[in-house]
């Protein structure tokens, strides 16, 4: 998998949540209360979720969807909210082996069908190597139904 966090590859995108991110768990309450201009509910096609220690794991997958949050941040507060999520994430940057989480740009699909672009923490290349073969994985794909 290759992250698209590079200059003219992205841009602002909202971001695509599962798990302790989402509306009424605890991260959102943290992280996203106040600094939102819309959420929705959308699925990411192309992933599987497993079981993590308090908070799940995306991992690529064909076949698969997720069920999740399309979270429009505030304009105003983008910035500090897309530093402060690659916090929270252990994102450190592209390639970095440091990283638990990468942050890539793929495609989340609303309620209605469309299709957008959004920013998504995948679990970074060993860890997901690692899922795929020995981890948990969550049926339906959705963190709220575990």
């Amino acid at each position: 998998m290759a992250s698209v966090d590079r200059p003219g590859s992205g841009g602002v995108l909202p971001f695509f949540v599962y798990g302790t991110l989402r509306p009424g768990e605890v991260n959102h309450d943290l992280f996203l209360r106040g600094r939102t201009a819309a959420e929705e509910p959308a699925r990411l096609p192309g992933a599987a979720l497993y079981e993590g220690p308090g908070y799940p794991y995306a991992v690529e997958r064909a076949g698969s969807a997720i069920a999740g949050e399309l979270i429009t941040p505030a304009a105003e507060a983008y910035g500090e909210l897309l530093r402060a999520l690659d916090l929270l994430e252990e994102y450190a940057g592209p390639g970095s082996p440091r990283n638990v989480y990468d942050r890539v740009a793929r495609e989340a699909v609303r309620g209605d069908g469309s299709r957008v672009r959004a920013w998504v923490y995948l679990a970074a290349a060993p860890l997901a190597h690692r899922l795929a073969r020995t981890g948990t994985e969550i049926p339906g794909g959705d963190w709220l139904r575990r």
